[in-house]
């Protein structure tokens, strides 16, 4: 009986999620379409709250026509010396991998269309994790596309150590609450081009203005 109310609970929640997808990417189409500055302003909200210690790591990812785009972020993070690793996708039920991007380096399609620097490039071990999203709520959970790849990156990083996940998107996306099963992760910190939102109080983490995240 109890697994069988497991598998009813777990069938319910994916349910739910596969209607908020359904939603949150009519929603998104629409932010795309209206917000052609979010980019930016998404820079600015997050380099105003989150002070990253130098030469940390940072993986990003190469927007999809539909997404959010992180570029204005992760290029001036480039620019200030920080590694930028774009996410690879090594089989299914893995976590990701990521390898370095640099201005001038040629990008290859990946798996779901995804663009992805070359196999010469080399990997690199992210300590602080851009995050793209359907949808998210103010507890930090959000909605991915349903492949568990960044829940299964997520908790690999953190159960190596401090591994800061922020969520980075259009405000239009926010829900009251994101279905959410146990394997699910929460971000730490959501930055739209309205706000920062901290949500972790993880190691590294302080409250107040300009918080910052010290290297280990």
């Amino acid at each position: 009986m109890l697994i069988q109310t497991l598998s009813t609970a777990s069938a319910e929640i994916d349910a739910a999620k596969a209607s908020l997808r359904r939603d949150a990417a009519e929603r998104r189409r629409a932010a795309v379409r209206d917000n052609p500055n979010a980019g930016a302003a998404v820079r600015d909200n997050f380099l105003g709250a989150i002070k990253v210690s130098a030469d940390i790591p940072v993986s990003a990812y190469w927007p999809l026509e539909e997404e959010f785009d992180p570029r204005p972020l992760f290029t001036e993070l480039h620019r200030r010396g920080h590694p930028v690793g774009l996410p690879v996708i090594p089989g299914k039920g893995q976590p990701l991998l990521f390898r370095r991007w640099e201005p001038n380096v040629e990008l290859v399609r990946g798996s779901f269309r995804v663009m992805t620097p070359p196999p010469t490039a080399p990997e690199i071990v992210p300590k602080l994790l851009l995050v793209p999203l359907l949808a998210f709520d103010r507890d930090g959970y959000r909605l991915g596309y349903g492949g568990g790849f960044y829940d299964r990156t997520i908790a690999k990083l953190r159960s190596a150590g401090e591994a800061p996940a922020v969520g980075v998107t259009f405000s239009a996306l926010e829900v009251p609450a994101v279905p959410r099963g146990d394997t699910d992760q929460p971000l730490d910190w959501i930055v739209t081009e309205r706000e920062a939102i901290r949500v972790g109080a993880i190691a590294g983490f302080n409250p107040g203005t300009g918080s910052s995240l010290q290297d280990r």
